[in-house]
């Protein structure tokens, strides 16, 4: 199983902060998958121009086909002006439509405020159903007051990327086995 830990934008440290723990409870738990973090802050993306992903070159070439490659994605990002950044927009930008179809999707959000929780449900969630992916219900946020010197110091967080990282797991295999199962069911 290929998981790809996404980091989505270009600043800040709240989001990587997350995704360290994402990446480290999942390397811990799931030593057999193929996990690979993506930190936009390392790496230099060009914008869209409407070309297909495979025909941009360096950083974002790599960036898109490790995407396209993987069987779940979890998204990390910040809210920013009450919206996704501009460097997730991108990489969605970068990506066929049907680019999360038969992946699992689950996402990780860091804000100010709880009341940044309605990004998630009127814009992201919208914008991952629109691409055909499966995506896990429930979701990891993170305000402002559960991090202490780049530290998570709230358990209730810990423990929540925790069953994220299982839910994601636990909904990959299963849709995967309901696949193979419907391609058996034909003879040729």
């Amino acid at each position: 199983m290929k998981i790809v830990l996404l980091s989505g934008s270009n600043v800040g440290s709240k989001t990587r902060t997350a995704m360290d723990y994402t990446l480290k409870i999942a390397t811990e738990k799931y030593p057999d998958a193929e996990i690979t973090l993506l930190d936009l802050t390392e790496y230099e993306m060009v914008f869209s121009d409407g070309r297909n992903y495979w025909e941009y070159e360096g950083d974002t070439k790599y960036v898109t086909e490790t995407i396209m490659a993987a069987d779940a994605i979890v998204i990390g990002t910040p809210v920013f002006q009450a919206s996704i950044p501009a460097t997730l927009k991108n990489i969605f930008d970068l990506l066929p439509v049907d680019a999360f179809r038969d992946k699992i999707v689950s996402m990780l959000v860091t804000a100010g405020t709880a009341k940044h929780y309605l990004m998630v449900e009127q814009q992201l969630k919208p914008i991952l159903a629109y691409m055909k992916a499966q995506i896990v219900q429930t979701y990891v946020f993170v305000e402002e007051k559960d991090f202490y010197r780049k530290e998570i110091t709230n358990d209730d967080v810990l423990f929540r990327i925790e069953r994220l990282v299982e839910d994601t797991v636990v909904l990959t295999e299963t849709y995967t086995s309901i696949r193979e199962a419907k391609e058996a069911a034909y003879d040729f």
